[in-house]
């Protein structure tokens, strides 16, 4: 096992992250990417620069053939095919370096929406569940952007919840076709795509895949949505009316299309949030531009306080949310190679790694696209009135932006499958947290630990992220044994404690990168900064969320015995977070872009 590739025994399981300590070494981070990773960025950056700023309006007109011409583009210069393996023309390269790509063509407002459904959804579902004969036949097409994918599974009446949709399939007399009716909605790429995977119940119970090729006999595409943002992307409704999808087309088992679509948006939450931090990154170097050329009172607007705040606090949660995706994205890397070397066959490897970090990758997807909100929001409020005004960019990014939070998932569907998740992995012996969590109530009763006031340089951090996540143990262990089986339909109280669950993740995540690389003094002050601000923030985020939670459930003795713990495990030490903030603004603005 290489020095790279954490054996069994040190990688982290899913979820493990909770109960177990990381150390900085173990964790991978974007310092760590290779020269071949940075020059893969640097393309991406550069065609998104090139080929897509210069007619960005021509792009949100929908002028008929430009998006598919522009993926054929990209398709010439490898990038629609960066993780494809080499004998169907792809590039073969690792997961870290696909959502590398993914980051890099993030910032192309509506066609980065178009590139990664293609080779996300579009793409995929044929790639690991295909058959020999499918993926030869669509696999290498799909790779070069000679055909373009798409994908059909949200209905009008069903859109979270998917199971229920209502398309149906059934045998011809002959046996040689599926006859498909019913309508999907909202169906990125469908104005032009080439191959669809559609879903649909065959005898109307068997949830089940199929491929279905544009031109077949019964299927018929819609006119084009208006939308409030990513205008540029294709987006209709599919009508199948007895439409002839050949047997050989069914993808997957019959009655098994759930495993597929679930599987498959595990990946695209994970590289939804890569794309998000790629919008984010542009979003707060146009800002910071215009806040050193907007000079309001004799001097930039750049240089107030007010202004220092918001620029710092983008690349807080820029940095902190990258710190998190790349930890993620190795981890999926690591354990996609510990499994093909296992000898698992190429179609289960990275779906059985994707699902072993499914936890994470819905935590990624809430914490990037609500990263990128926050910083296309304050964006627009930096550039006053002119952030108002469709002539600025950051209009666009602001309006792009919002469907982020509803793609692959609600967020809200996403922190409830957060904690869903560790539960039920907690009841199937996948994840101990039942004794960690009875340690932490034991811990409870007993006098606190105050410590010597010596340690390492930043034992008081890593003590408070101990503490905090003692906190998350504490107030889900409390919840579950109360509430038994009715914690499923208290919503919010799971969703205040996954809130919980993701501040702690990407605060650890932050500051075990910024331990990791502060034998660099002449480049980590700022990042240092940055993980204690963010730390000393999460520590009363937490801390209301664990309130919220237990004053919900709790009463009596219980309740302020669980009050008293939440202060304990979420005391932070003073911290001055305005200086720390104007550090980090000061040097983005004398870089004159995001630049961490």
């Amino acid at each position: 096992m290489s020095a790279e590739t954490p054996t069994a025994s040190t990688a982290l399981k899913g979820g493990e992250w909770i109960i177990k300590e990381s150390k900085p070494e173990d964790i991978f981070v974007p310092e760590d990417f290779s020269e071949e990773q940075k020059m893969i960025l640097e393309m991406c950056t550069s065609f998104i620069s090139s080929e897509i700023l210069p007619i960005i309006d021509r792009i949100d007109d929908l002028e008929p053939g430009l998006m598919p011409a522009l993926l054929d583009k990209a398709g010439e210069q490898g990038l629609l095919g960066t993780a494809i393996p080499e004998q169907y023309g792809g590039l073969g390269k690792d997961f870290v370096t696909a959502t590398l790509v993914n980051e890099g063509l993030g910032c192309g407002y509506s066609f980065s929406v178009a590139m990664a459904a293609h080779t996300g959804i579009g793409t995929l579902p044929i790639l690991y569940f295909g058959t020999d004969a499918q993926k030869e036949k669509y696999i290498p097409k799909l790779t070069t952007g000679e055909w373009k994918g798409s994908y059909g599974l949200t209905e009008p009446n069903s859109g979270s919840d998917a199971l229920s949709a209502k398309t149906t399939a059934r045998l011809s007399d002959d046996g040689k076709y599926y006859l498909l009716n019913g309508q999907k909605c909202w169906i990125t790429n469908g104005g032009f795509a080439d191959i669809y995977t559609v879903f649909a119940k065959v005898d109307g119970d068997k949830f089940t895949a199929f491929i279905v090729e544009r031109g077949t006999e019964g299927f018929t595409q819609g006119q084009e949505e208006h939308k409030m943002g990513i205008k540029g992307s294709s987006t209709v409704q599919l009508y199948f009316q007895d439409a002839k999808v050949p047997v050989e087309n069914v993808l997957g088992e019959i009655g098994k299309g759930h495993i597929i679509a679930f599987n498959i948006l595990n990946i695209g939450r994970l590289k939804l949030c890569a794309a998000a931090l790629g919008g984010a990154k542009s979003a707060a170097t146009t800002s910071i531009e215009y806040a050193n050329t907007r000079e309001q009172f004799k001097q930039p607007i750049a240089q107030f306080g007010a202004m220092k705040h918001k620029i710092a606090e983008m690349a807080i949660r820029i940095w902190v949310a990258e710190s998190a995706l790349y930890r993620t994205a190795k981890w999926i890397d690591d354990k996609e190679k510990a499994l093909l070397q296992s000898g698992k066959p190429f179609n289960e490897t990275l779906l059985g790694a994707a699902e072993e970090y499914a936890i994470e990758c819905a935590m990624l997807k809430v914490f990037g696209s609500e990263a990128l909100d926050f910083v296309v929001d304050e964006g627009v409020q930096i550039h006053g009135g002119n952030g108002f005004s469709a002539e600025y960019i950051i209009s666009r990014a602001y309006r792009d932006s919002r469907i982020n939070r509803i793609f692959e998932g609600t967020n809200e569907i996403n922190r409830l499958l957060t904690v869903d998740m560790m539960l039920k992995r907690a009841m199937k012996g996948r994840l101990d947290l039942m004794g960690p969590a009875t340690a932490v109530q034991k811990e409870l009763m007993s006098i606190p630990e105050f410590g010597s006031g010596e340690g390492s340089a930043f034992s008081e951090e890593l003590r408070l992220i101990a503490n905090m996540k003692k906190a998350v143990l504490m107030v889900a262990g409390a919840a579950v044994q109360k509430l038994m089986m009715k914690i499923e339909s208290e919503q919010e109280i799971l969703m205040h404690i996954a809130d919980m669950a993701i501040n702690v993740f990407h605060a650890e995540s932050a500051l075990l990168r910024a331990i990791k690389i502060s034998d660099q003094p002449e480049n980590s002050a700022p990042y240092l900064d940055i993980a204690r601000t963010y730390l000393y923030d999460t520590a009363d985020r937490v801390n209301k969320s664990g309130r919220d939670a237990i004053n919900a459930f709790a009463s009596g003795d219980e309740q302020r015995m669980m009050l008293l713990g939440i202060k304990r495990f979420t005391k932070a030490a003073p911290f001055n977070s305005k200086d720390a903030r104007r550090r980090i603004a000061d040097q983005l603005i004398s870089d004159n872009k995001y630049s961490f």
